[in-house]
């Protein structure tokens, strides 16, 4: 048995592998491409583009055990690559890799390693290297159409990960050993260091037992079989030898899960493949039996109407992440800091909290788009939630401390302010939600013109369609939000009887303070608005 010793270094950066050789392979060029093919398949899904695993595949005649897994520093790793017939450094050829267009398929896994003070590198017993996870293997051990004695490595940072991708090799390939197919002899991992394991043999290749009820399955299906039935379903995808059994007086089915299966982790997985066994086009369609009929939330139908007819009045509508930096939710807004919902372990400093208005995202949009032609105005709005912090709010009968809004807001930015430009859209907004303007609001209007014009205006508040009891009206701002221009401002006051008749702002509009728009790099005049859509419903 080949062993493979790991020196405590790697726990710096993968300190996982696992690894099997398979011996009397007869290659040919299908079967040399297939295998190369299920490599990048692997590395592109389970492996994660090779963060959780990377692969590597030697010819094992060509070197000689005990192997050793180390990590050691960039220049202390020197080898002739397999891209390259030339001696290079681990740093240099990682260098190559990011710059050079002959080697762009490796260029976006440079990244995974290059800032780490320390490289993995496996070696065999006469130091010569066979591989520099997760980047490329060394040319000394390359495999052809040639070799016949295949050594597998995985290396990783999850080891679950690890020998699942290690079993899919080796059972996908097991069937060309020879003299006896589905041969696989182990490779023994010893850690030097017991933090993080005291060592073991792989490959695991371990048959799990899964467990799934019948009528559950049916239900689940919208099938009626027998467990017998099931059974037989069960050989036809890999699941076997299926049983049956009672658990508490329920007929349960029990599964077989073979190594090449790792994606059965739950009864439904079973459910599932039991589904296509029967063939979802054998599945007789029948009438619900409730009498219920699906349909839109109202808060959702209302944003989706509203989307048309803003995007009707010339504004593109945009989708921002719901995450923002402290600084752009607050301080860049010239707002105090105050409570929100933060991550407690942030990616990125621009994802510490949970989004408490929309502007910051609609304002970073203008940012990142100032080659546009702002001559005729930009217009952008958005139509999503924010999320409040709120020790009252409850569901399902737990305080959550935080609740969702739904908002929209909209920016202009051009030549001019364009303050009477958003205005005319909290009004169109208002209109749209049959919200009758109060009189003394209207009266102030231009509309109200003089001799015919009064007439006209009448007669256009006549055909209003408008709901009993729901008025608003727009009032000069107290300056209270210093993300507006001082007296540059107005809030948006609404009376319903969902509020009892009291007045309650549901939103404002007005021009940006300068400072604002110099944070946000935005080198034109801009007003904004945010409206609370809830408050606008039934």
């Amino acid at each position: 048995t080949q062993t493979i010793t790991v020196k405590p270094s790697t726990e710096q950066i993968r300190p996982f592998v696992c690894g099997a050789i398979l011996r009397g392979m007869v290659f040919t060029p299908e079967i040399y491409t297939s295998f190369m093919e299920l490599q990048d398949q692997l590395h592109r899904n389970v492996c994660r583009q090779r963060t959780l695993v990377a692969i590597g595949t030697h010819d094992l005649d060509t070197v000689e055990g005990p192997f050793t897994y180390d990590a050691r520093a960039p220049n202390d790793i020197s080898f002739v690559p397999l891209t390259h017939e030339t001696e290079f450094k681990a740093g240099d050829l990682l260098e190559l890799y990011a710059t050079d267009p002959e080697c762009k398929h490796l260029k976006p896994y440079v990244p995974i390693i290059q800032s780490s003070p320390v490289y993995p590198v496996i070696e065999d017993a006469q130091n010569r290297v066979l591989s520099l996870p997760p980047i490329i293997n060394g040319n000394h051990s390359k495999i052809s159409l040639n070799t016949k004695n295949v050594l597998i490595e995985c290396t990783g940072t999850d080891l679950t990960k690890v020998n699942i991708v290690l079993d899919t090799m080796l059972t996908m390939f097991g069937q060309y050993t020879s003299p006896v197919p589905y041969t696989v002899e182990r490779l023994q991992v010893n850690y030097e260091s017991t933090n993080i394991s005291k060592g073991y043999s792989s490959p695991e290749m371990q048959l799990r037992e899964m467990t799934a009820g019948v009528e559950f399955c049916n239900s689940l299906i919208g099938i009626n079989l027998t467990g017998g039935e099931m059974v037989e379903l069960c050989e036809k995808v890999q699941l076997g030898p299926a049983k049956l059994g009672d658990v508490d007086g329920e007929e349960m089915l029990t599964v077989t899960v073979p190594p090449t299966r790792s994606d059965i982790l739950h009864a439904v997985d079973v459910a599932e493949d039991i589904g296509v066994a029967f063939g979802f086009n054998n599945i007789v369609k029948k009438v619900p039996k409730t009498c219920t009929v699906g349909g839109e939330q109202p808060l959702n139908k209302l944003g989706d109407l509203l989307r048309e007819e803003i995007s009707r009045a010339g504004y593109t509508e945009v989708l921002t992440h719901g995450l923002a930096s402290i600084h752009d939710n607050f301080t860049a807004l010239r707002l105090p800091t105050t409570p929100a919902v933060s991550l407690s372990n942030p990616a990125n400093i621009d994802y510490q909290v949970v989004r408490t208005t929309l502007l910051p995202g609609l304002l970073l949009t203008l940012k990142h788009n100032k080659s546009a032609s702002f001559t005729s105005g930009f217009k952008l709005f958005e139509i999503s939630d924010v999320v409040l912090r709120d020790d009252d709010h409850v569901v399902c009968d737990s305080i959550v401390g935080a609740r969702n809004a739904r908002r929209i807001c909209a920016v202009y930015a051009g030549p001019t302010s364009g303050f009477e430009i958003v205005h005319g859209l909290v009004d169109r907004i208002m209109t749209l939600c049959e919200i009758c303007p109060e009189t003394e609001y209207v009266s102030n209007s231009l509309k109200k013109g003089s001799g015919s014009d009064d007439n006209f205006a009448d007669e256009e508040e006549k055909c209003r369609v408008t709901r009993e009891g729901w008025y608003y009206r727009v009032v000069e701002g107290d300056d209270s939000i210093p993300t507006y221009f001082e007296g540059r401002s107005a809030h948006v006051l609404m009376r319903s009887p969902n509020t009892n008749g009291e007045e309650i702002r549901v939103g404002t509009f007005g021009i940006l303070h300068p400072e604002v728009l110099n944070t946000f790099d935005i080198l034109y005049p801009a007003t904004s608005m945010e409206l609370d859509l809830e408050a606008l419903l039934w």
